[in-house]
């Protein structure tokens, strides 16, 4: 018997995330894969530290996850939400020449 597996698109990197492969319970509702996810973590504690964020605090926990959606990538700088039921949002950004 073959299992037919769908993938996913991770929204950071656009890479593929099959779905046999487990994620974070919190990176799966976006979806990002856990390459991403580690590196968010990692780079959270800079966010908290440089912007002496104060998780106690709601305001300063809507912050972060502002934060998070950003770079995860469905969330512009701007607070647009990216749709992607748009195929072009769901392609690697493409880097303009200067």
């Amino acid at each position: 018997m073959k299992l037919n597996l769908m993938t996913r698109t991770c929204t950071k990197c656009k890479g593929s995330i099959p779905d046999s492969e487990e994620l974070d319970p919190k990176a799966a509702t976006y979806p990002c894969c856990n390459n991403c996810w580690s590196q968010w973590k990692e780079y959270r504690v800079m966010v908290m530290n440089e912007m002496r964020l104060d998780m106690s605090l709601p305001d300063h926990r809507k912050v972060l996850k502002k934060h998070e959606k950003i770079f995860v990538g469905v969330l512009t700088p701007e607070g647009d939400i990216v749709d992607f039921s748009d195929e072009k949002n769901r392609k690697p950004d493409v880097q303009n020449p200067m």
